[in-house]
């Protein structure tokens, strides 16, 4: 996922409003070097969620929820120790919502790909903040990006969600409106909290939220060493590796180049889905992808103009 967990509002589509303001940019080899981080970090991030769907069998989608938040959770407390002193009322209601839709982001998204093709449901995913990015631009182009994607989720379906299983399809637009409520909320966080401080109290709220019905779903499986092993590896793909080079690219490129770069994370679902959990998609369903890919790099380019 993108929904994925240890991110900057910036690794979202449609957060491109939040970015640093850079105005110069190396060009030549340092962009394409940015460009290469860009889509090494969304590669290692959907390869992670799909490594993440062999644990299911396991952990069940709430315990690999659990495990894949708590890790990453605790690895932002160890880099960041962010400071808990100094705080408003405010402030903390800010980084609890944050929190919240964090955990609700990652649980809903878990369930969808426990219940549909993993390319599917990062397709479905991404109209949060696809719709989000068309209304923040307030521009007549943005219906146009819109309508496209909605041609493109309706070719995904082939006119029948009931094929892709009605459940999955509802968890996955579910935790495209978490991941909305996360870019706005992200963005309130990073004014109100120094460096990453924010992102840490916010992920160790959605730890909190995850752990419960993890625990409940799982129960002692969540401790044992192989269990253990995988949630921590699938934390650091779709967590920690991906933060680390978006990072990087963002000292390298603008920020609405980077977001078009990371409206790709449809496609590379698609593509880890195929190689790692063998969900092939039709023809018409691919296209449909590829469709939904233009309308969010579209509406991120007219956004920013």
């Amino acid at each position: 996922m993108t929904s994925d967990g240890m991110t900057s509002t910036v690794q979202n589509p449609s957060a491109t409003a939040a970015a640093p303001l850079v105005t110069r940019h190396a060009a030549g080899r340092g962009s394409l070097g940015g460009a290469g981080l860009v889509l090494a970090g969304a590669v290692t991030g959907q390869f992670g969620s799909a490594f993440a769907a062999l644990l299911f069998p396991r952990a069940g989608a709430l315990g690999a929820v659990a495990l894949r938040v708590t890790f990453a959770a605790l690895l932002l407390l160890v880099v960041t120790r962010p400071r808990l002193r100094g705080h408003s009322r405010a402030d903390w209601s800010v980084a609890v919502g944050f929190g919240l839709a964090l955990g609700g982001m990652n649980i809903l998204f878990y369930q969808a790909i426990d219940r549909i093709p993993l390319g599917a449901a990062v397709t479905l995913e991404v109209l949060g903040p696809l719709l989000l990015s068309v209304v923040a631009s307030r521009r007549p182009a943005g219906l146009v990006w819109a309508g496209l994607a909605l041609a493109g989720v309706f070719l995904l379906g082939r006119g029948d969600f009931g094929r892709l299983g009605v459940a999955g399809v509802a968890f996955a637009l579910g935790a495209g409106a978490m991941w909305a409520a996360y870019i706005v909320l992200n963005a309130r966080a990073g004014a109100r909290f120094p460096r990453l401080d924010g992102l840490a109290i916010a992920m160790t709220v959605a730890a909190l939220v995850s752990l419960p019905p993890g625990i409940g779903a799982a129960g002692g499986t969540l401790l044992e060493p192989g269990v253990l092993g995988l949630g921590l590896a699938i934390a650091v793909m779709s967590s920690g590796v991906p933060y680390a080079l978006e990072t990087l690219a963002l000292r390298r490129l603008p920020a609405a180049t980077f977001a078009v770069l990371t409206s790709l994370a449809p496609a590379l679902a698609a593509m880890a889905g195929y190689l790692v959990l063998d969900q092939g998609l039709s023809l018409l369903q691919c296209a449909a992808v590829a469709m939904v890919v233009a309308a969010s790099a579209g509406a991120i380019r007219t956004g920013n103009r």
